[in-house]
């Protein structure tokens, strides 16, 4: 198989290239290194197999030569971090919206498989915990800047969609639930990576809002073993898939335990929410994903829970 990731310096994207390159496939990545770092594929460059190339999904001539080689496309490249979305809203939109159209556009030309990768974020402020994918998406104001990722990522989900149903290109959705790992930085507000840095650093832990909302944590490996069994499947084409991990914790005792593993003396510190982001800022309380429906279709279970991922972790950021 050929594959092309856009996205593929990210930290997903490379966790991704790596997994394909040892299965003994090809991958061609395309990224812009604006939230992707070269340092996270550097150690792929030497694989006669792995093809990397710095530019962005809008050179639409450079995306389609690269689409044409490959066999799937994996559409990663976005805008993230939730710090970066509140500070650049038009470029999260513009980069989400029509990154996304000019990939389904190509692809179509030749009916190339694309798995497009959209998050959690998309069920918005519903309360209907865990989530489930045909569940309603429950967004909040216009006026709210933080909604925006959100909003661009179902709009991606939707346009993709109409090209399966309209057009007959095949895609698969993929719902990512708070992804972690080696190589992951806290850099756009990423939580384990930026409560480890400050642990090792014996810097104040700085929580967010009150430290009683939840989230639910999924190792890298677990996500791409996931994505790649997606597409070896049928049945998954035209579907909308979670792919995450139920166990939950409050970000107050992530802290918590992230003090305790890195046996760090930093202080625990509540930040508002309105320091932190700006005014008016709004959270999900929970956010925890009913895997049922890709547990039924290909096995999904996630095998690395919360303290193997942060021992690996707080590993590789004493290593780095």
């Amino acid at each position: 198989m050929r594959a092309l990731i856009t996205g593929g310096a990210g930290f997903i994207g490379s966790h991704l290239s790596e997994a394909l390159l040892d299965a003994g496939h090809e991958v061609f990545v395309l990224d812009d290194l604006s939230t992707g770092s070269i340092t996270n594929i550097e150690h792929l460059k030497t694989r006669r197999s792995f093809h990397y190339t710095i530019d962005t999904v809008k050179n639409e001539p450079v995306l389609a030569e690269l689409i044409d080689r490959a066999d799937v496309v994996f559409h990663l490249a976005a805008t993230v971090g939730v710090r970066k979305i509140v500070e650049e809203p038009v470029q999260t939109i513009e980069n989400n919206v029509h990154g996304t159209e000019v990939v389904l556009q190509h692809a179509n030309k030749k009916k190339k498989l694309v798995v497009l990768a959209s998050t959690s974020e998309v069920y918005g402020k519903n309360d209907a915990v865990p989530f489930r994918e045909d569940a309603d998406l429950v967004m909040g104001a216009t006026l709210k800047h933080r909604w925006a990722y959100a909003c661009s990522k179902a709009l991606d989900e939707f346009l993709a969609l109409a090209y399966w149903k309209e057009k007959k290109l095949p895609v698969i959705i993929i719902r990512l639930f708070n992804t972690v790992g080696p190589r992951q930085t806290g850099q756009y507000g990423m939580v384990i990576p930026s409560f480890v840095r400050q642990a090792l650093a014996n810097r104040p832990i700085t929580v967010f809002g009150d430290g009683r909302q939840s989230r639910s944590f999924t190792y890298v490996g677990d996500v791409v073993r996931a994505i790649l069994a997606l597409v070896e499947h049928p049945g998954a084409v035209g579907g909308v898939f979670n792919i995450g991990n139920g166990q939950e914790i409050s970000i107050l005792d992530l802290a918590r335990k992230v003090k305790t593993l890195t046996r760090s003396t930093s202080e625990i510190v509540t930040i508002p929410y309105e320091k932190a982001y700006e005014a008016g800022f709004e959270d999900m309380q929970r956010r925890v994903p009913d895997i049922t429906k890709i547990r039924e279709l290909v096995g999904y279970e996630p095998q690395v829970g919360l303290d193997e991922i942060l021992a690996q972790v707080i590993d590789y950021f004493q290593r780095h």
